[in-house]
């Protein structure tokens, strides 16, 4: 599962989310990519489910690219404890993300294959998306 490596400072404020993704609009790396039609918030273990569904449907045979990464980390407080006493465990990890924004990208494989591999991938994630070509 994706995390960063250092986490000196761990505990972050959600912060709002951004309307417009400003970097990343284009594809850069790849022939076929994954475009964010919405903004919102993708936690670590969708973006390693949907990484997963892609590399199985193509086989292997193709390089893929993973343009977004979960730097925010989400706290959470167990059940039962009394108000106070600090903010609480890092629960799980996300990324924010911006409309527009490209997430995944490959190369190597075939329109149709390309096209069904991101389509379930699409499926894994908890915000609208699209299919882009080069």
């Amino acid at each position: 599962m994706l995390q960063p490596k250092k986490t000196k400072y761990r505990k972050f404020k959600k912060g709002r989310l951004q309307t417009q993704a400003s970097s990343n609009l284009q594809i850069s790396k790849g022939n076929f990519g994954l475009k964010a039609l919405q903004s919102g918030r993708i936690s670590a273990i969708q973006i390693e489910a949907a990484r997963r569904t892609i590399s199985r449907k193509v086989k292997r045979k193709a390089k893929v690219w993973i343009n977004i990464f979960p730097h925010i980390g989400v706290s959470k407080k167990p059940s039962g404890i009394r108000m106070g006493k600090g903010k609480g465990k890092i629960n799980y990890w996300q990324s924010s993300i911006g409309r527009g924004k490209i997430l995944f990208e490959i190369f190597g494989v075939s329109e149709k294959v390309a096209s069904q591999a991101l389509l379930a991938s699409a499926k894994k994630l908890s915000i609208k998306t699209s299919l882009v070509t080069l």
